[in-house]
């Protein structure tokens, strides 16, 4: 018997120490990567006129980072604009770090002009495709780049191993600076001025005006498989993306593997990012590669046109033999909404996931626009949105208001009064029917700094139900510091007792931005494990421009690791 315990004990010691070096060959084999990001202006030439555009680096869009699942990301941002600037991490877990994850007034003041701040962040237990940009007025028109996250060494894709990979940024351009038409809005109260082209890596390709000379160029071979990450870069606009003649296979969204399905069109809300396997499996040739607006918002007007890059195989011979025009692809019509409901449906974990459930926040928030009465002290030049009010916007009936004499986490962490209180509301305060035809009286949001608080550890559901106000549209939410899985979605009003048998507690996908549908609803779940402030907002920025926001406040658990970390030296002051 003796000599059983004596052999147990030994292989128990092995396994520790087999553990021990397996946690410190992975700890020796994650990286630490430093990169200098300076925010100047650059001249970008688009549709044949140039702009002194804000970029990182001079570059348009910005560098790629590339980092594997395990290391640390360290990116010194240095403002050479003259504009106040801040970089968020899109989809970044940020466990702890909250510091670094970049929203203006609710983890950090901004970079002044002049200034510099140190994001410093380790990403863990994510593979796949993010982005970084701007989050400070409308700088991310321009201020982006692909955020990619390889297996961590030794591990794989779940998936076969493409030959090359290609990041698609779907991007928004206006011939004008950005920053003077949400300005201009504001002034106004009416909606911003759409855009006038969208690009696919900063390119607006064939269809507009002195563009085809720099039309993007996407490499193939016959026979390949090849991986596109696909990042919607775009302001204000959800797009379609198609390549003629080619098929997807969807394996991944914002980050995280998905069981893989075929299709020829995705669909991704300002935020969102989808990688795709497609294979060099037809005649050697070019095909167009085509992004445009998917538009669900009625009688509002959009832009309406349509960017191309060029799938071209190798073993095409260019220019000689490019005298023939692209295979272009057919696209979805732009108010499609029954193709963009079987995409998301189809969406799948690869296997059974661990879901929330004994939920201990059941909350429910209306999202949607609003129209303000016009001050009295105002002029009618100040009061251009439909007749005579100016355009605002709400979550629970709460039009969110960015601090401006210190950040939310500075607030909360140093106990500094009179920035925010804690009394969102859980559910809306008037029930009211929200897809249907809304009383004008409902029309006007309060105006607040009101964020919700979740103790450390909780199992929160959300449901996110899209109101007829003003008009329904498909938005784009987004949740900092966080991923979570989507149980369900639907049209109509939400209605707990009978839509509760939707729910998918078995495969849901797990993302970090929520497509919430036209006249629908969408539920949500994660377990909060991430102590901080936490932004949620609808990615159309000029949804959040008028206050279409509300912030988490997860409290402090017990212990150095259930708490967020101290601020950077470098933290900007306000």
């Amino acid at each position: 018997m003796e000599a059983i315990n004596r052999i147990f004990a030994n292989r128990h010691c092995s396994f520790f120490f087999l553990l021990l070096v397996a946690s410190a060959m992975s700890l020796a084999i994650a990286k630490t990567h430093h990169h200098d990001f300076i925010v100047q202006a650059a001249k970008v030439k688009r549709l044949c006129k140039t702009h002194n555009s804000i970029t990182v680096n001079g570059m348009f869009p910005g560098p790629t980072l590339e980092v594997k699942n395990g290391d640390t990301l360290v990116v010194k941002v240095v403002n050479r604009a003259r504009y106040n600037v801040t970089i968020h991490w899109h989809g970044i877990r940020q466990m702890r770090t909250g510091w670094a994850d970049g929203p203006e007034f609710v983890t950090q003041c901004p970079i002044r002009p002049g200034g510099s701040y140190t994001y410093r962040f380790t990403v863990e237990g994510q593979e796949g495709t993010l982005w970084w940009h701007a989050h400070s007025s409308w700088l991310r028109a321009t201020v982006y780049g692909a955020l990619i996250i390889h297996p961590r060494e030794g591990s794989s894709y779940p998936f076969f191993k493409p030959k090359r990979e290609t990041p698609i940024l779907l991007g928004e351009w206006w011939d004008t600076n950005p920053i003077d038409v949400v300005r201009e809005a504001t002034r106004t109260g009416a909606a911003p001025n759409i855009s006038d082209a969208y690009t696919i890596n900063g390119q607006p390709g064939d269809l507009y005006n002195c563009s085809s000379k720099d039309t993007t160029i996407v490499p193939i071979d016959s026979g390949e498989t090849n991986l596109l990450r696909v990042i919607n870069a775009a302001l204000n606009q959800p797009l379609f993306f198609t390549i003629a003649n080619h098929k997807f296979t969807v394996v991944g969204a914002d980050a995280s593997y998905l069981k893989p399905f075929t299709t020829s069109v995705i669909m991704l809300g300002p935020g969102q990012t989808t990688d795709v396997l497609i294979s060099g499996d037809q005649l050697p040739g070019r095909y167009y590669m085509a992004a445009r607006a998917y538009q669900s918002a009625q009688n509002a007007p959009f832009d309406n046109t349509t960017t191309t890059a060029i799938l071209e195989y190798k073993s095409v011979l260019c220019p000689a033999k490019c005298t023939k025009k692209p295979f272009m692809p057919p696209l979805p019509a732009y108010n499609d909404t029954n193709t963009v409901t079987a995409f998301s449906r189809s969406l799948r974990s690869p296997r059974k996931v661990e879901v929330p459930t004994d939920i201990d926040e059941n909350l429910f928030f209306t999202i949607g626009l609003g129209l303000n009465n016009c001050p009295k002290n105002f002029r009618a030049r100040r009061c251009q949105g439909p007749n005579g009010t100016r355009f605002t916007a709400s979550m629970n009936n709460v039009s969110f208001v960015f601090p401006s004499k210190a950040s939310l986490l500075q607030a909360y962490k140093q106990n500094i009064p009179g920035v925010f209180t804690t009394d969102f509301p859980a559910k809306p305060p008037v029930k009211f029917d929200y897809t249907g035809n809304v009383s004008r009286s409902l029309f006007q949001p309060a105006r607040g700094t009101k964020l919700y608080k979740l103790k450390y550890g909780s199992r929160v559901q959300i449901v996110l139900q899209d109101t007829s106000i003003v008009t329904p549209e498909n938005h784009p939410i987004h949740l900092h510091g966080y991923d979570f899985y989507i149980i369900a979605e639907g049209f109509g009003n939400f209605n707990p007792k009978t839509d509760k048998s939707k729910f998918n507690l078995v495969d849901p996908p797990m993302r970090n931005t929520v497509a919430v549908p036209v006249n629908g609803w969408a539920v949500i779940r994660f377990v909060a494990d991430n102590p901080g402030v936490w932004l949620m907002h609808c990615h159309l920025d000029v949804h959040i421009t008028w206050g279409l926001a509300m912030a988490f406040l997860v409290e402090e658990g017990v212990g150095i690791l259930q708490s967020v970390e101290p601020p950077p030296a470098d933290l900007p002051i306000c």
